[in-house]
């Protein structure tokens, strides 16, 4: 079969692992990576999909995968990497049986992360070759380059990707999925147990297995040239490829598809045959630093920024030194991060602002509780660091110090890493509380499952976690599951909870709105009843504005019914015009 068609990157990675003949894929959503998996659902027939808690044990589900013998894959966003670098830096030295691809998406320009590594920094740290594709045919063709390289190198492969490339469309050229046969188990204690012993012996091996890889990187077909004029060559990879492409349609330019290990003779050859050499790639200078160690004179980050994602203006700019014309950007309204109308997360921190609590927060769509009107959250770290920052203050200033204090995380984030978290509080003889804003959902990445809704990444109805009884089954006494939306209890629940001296967990269990596609109920105000008094916009619910006289007035296309601001209402300004459906 050969047909083309138009796909995203993310589309395109998932056609790739289905036509390389990929069995097994587990995964944690995080955007820019979420749709591969999501994709990959329409193969189901032939590739078995799922969501896992957190990455480190997709790694390991995948890595069990590849040691039973079949092709298998995990996909997170470069921070989720962090969390699987555990397996990774073992399997490193371990290797594969069947092809191992950690498929991994990093955020140039920070459209929805907290930091921006470059993963091609944790691939060399951890020896592991990297694959970059710089469009979506290649997203799909590499992928599954990256599994016959595996196979072949006795090594798993991170294959790099970038938001740009995961939510860009290209024409994709379709193909027949690869029959590869399973490959035999065989017990291998000193190759797969990972003991001092063996992995001091296993070290020398991959070491051999990198330097094979690295000669091979040297005629490998996704390695390539292409010499025009020779006053300009540029090293490039990935998208920043198409900007150099764009700006310098007549330089050479040496476009690397792997980019660990670097293919040394190559580049010599390369840079040997142009008058000036740039290398041009997003975030740390990865190439470029290989590139000035062998001697080879290169210009990089003294003229590009480590910072965000290029363009091909920036790349003229730079090397050209010439600024093309463009448009005066159109004035638009400010757009500011907040949460959806209706959203009960929204309930929850009006609350807590009122009794002037501070929030040590977690990474999800709670996070928006930092900003005003409501101001609650003071930190964000990483997945499940809410709860164990909130325990490192009561171990620094006491208990009293955090009576005005509680830890708020996503119910999909606690059972990636705030569980462990929660568990350390028991152990440790904490008094902190504990708000799991439970939406029933992984809202941040687009809604997808996890191991508590009930379902799984293929829609099959499965065992659904009970949060309330595992934190009693892990020594929290004080357990308590509420609606986000009953704020005279949450309230009083929230005064006496932060009040104890011991671990206390407040659930508020409600889900997110959006989950819900029916018509939602209406509110309306009556601005002959309003007062002014403003009650109901210090949630700063965006249905809710304020009329040029004060009153206020309901919005209600945006309005989803959730009745927060009737309940502040202390003048029956604010009714229900209409039922939902």
């Amino acid at each position: 079969m050969s047909e083309r068609v138009i796909m995203l990157g993310n589309e395109a990675i998932a056609r790739g692992a289905y036509e390389a003949g990929v069995k097994v894929s587990s995964a944690y959503p995080g955007t820019p990576s979420t749709e591969v998996s999501e994709y990959l659902v329409q193969y189901r027939d032939d590739v078995y999909e799922e969501w896992a808690p957190n990455e480190k044990v997709a790694a390991e589900v995948a890595v069990g995968a590849s040691l039973a013998g079949v092709r298998s894959m995990v996909c997170m966003k470069h921070v989720g990497l962090n969390v699987a670098s555990d397996p990774l830096y073992s399997v490193s030295y371990m290797g594969v049986n069947g092809g191992l691809v950690f498929m991994v998406a990093d955020d140039p320009g920070l459209y929805s992360s907290q930091n921006e590594q470059d993963t091609r920094m944790v691939a060399r740290a951890s020896q592991v070759p990297v694959i970059e594709p710089s469009d979506s045919a290649e997203a799909k063709d590499f992928f599954k380059i990256a599994f016959d390289l595996s196979e072949q190198f006795d090594r798993p492969f991170i294959f790099r990707t970038t938001t740009r490339l995961s939510h860009s469309q290209g024409i994709v050229e379709l193909q027949d999925r690869k029959n590869i046969p399973d490959k035999p188990y065989e017990k291998n204690v000193r190759k797969n147990v990972m003991m001092p012993g063996n992995a001091k012996l296993r070290h020398i091996e991959i070491e051999k297995r990198n330097l094979e890889l690295a000669e091979a990187a040297n005629t490998l077909p996704i390695n390539k040239v292409e010499m025009n004029d020779t006053k300009i060559g540029v090293i490039t990879s990935g998208i920043p490829y198409q900007y150099v492409k764009e700006a310098l349609p007549n330089a050479s330019v040496l476009k690397l598809g792997m980019v660990n290990p670097l293919p040394r003779k190559l580049i010599e050859e390369f840079a040997s045959k142009v008058d000036t050499l740039y290398v041009v790639e997003e975030l740390d200078p990865v190439i470029e630093e290989q590139v000035k160690s062998w001697g080879i004179k290169a210009i990089g980050k003294e003229i590009f920024t480590v910072q965000g994602e290029y363009s091909a203006n920036m790349v003229m700019k730079a090397i050209l030194k010439e600024a093309p014309e463009t448009d005066v950007p159109a004035e638009i309204p400010q757009r500011p991060p907040i949460l959806c109308p209706g959203c009960p997360h929204r309930s929850v921190y009006h609350v807590m602002n009122k009794l002037k609590l501070h929030a040590a927060g977690d990474i999800g769509c709670y996070t928006l509780g930092a900003v005003a009107p409501l101001s609650v959250v003071d930190t964000t770290m990483c997945m499940g660091s809410g709860i164990s920052t909130l325990h490192g203050m009561e171990k620094a200033k006491g208990k009293e110090y955090i009576k005005d204090w509680v830890a708020v995380i996503g119910d999909s984030t606690f059972l990636h890493t705030g569980v462990n978290s929660l568990m350390n509080m028991v152990y440790n003889n904490a008094t902190g509380t504990v708000v799991i804003l439970d939406n029933s959902t992984t809202g941040m990445t687009g809604h997808q499952d996890h191991a508590a809704t009930g379902k799984t990444l293929q829609g099959d109805p499965t065992y659904m976690i009970n949060i309330p009884a595992l934190c009693r089954a892990i020594g929290v006494k004080n357990v308590t599951e509420i609606n986000a939306f009953d704020i005279v209890l949450l309230e009083k629940t929230l005064k006496e909870e932060v009040a104890k001296d011991e671990v206390s967990v407040i659930i508020t269990k409600t889900p997110c709105v959006l989950l819900d596609k029916s018509r939602k109920p209406v509110y309306i105000s009556h601005e002959d009843k309003c007062k002014k008094c403003g009650m109901c916009l210090k949630p700063g619910c965006p249905a809710i504005t304020k009329n040029p006289d004060g009153t206020v007035h309901i919005d209600d296309t945006i309005c989803t019914g959730c009745g927060l601001c009737e309940t502040l209402c202390k003048f029956g300004a604010i009714e229900l015009a209409k039922a939902g459906v």
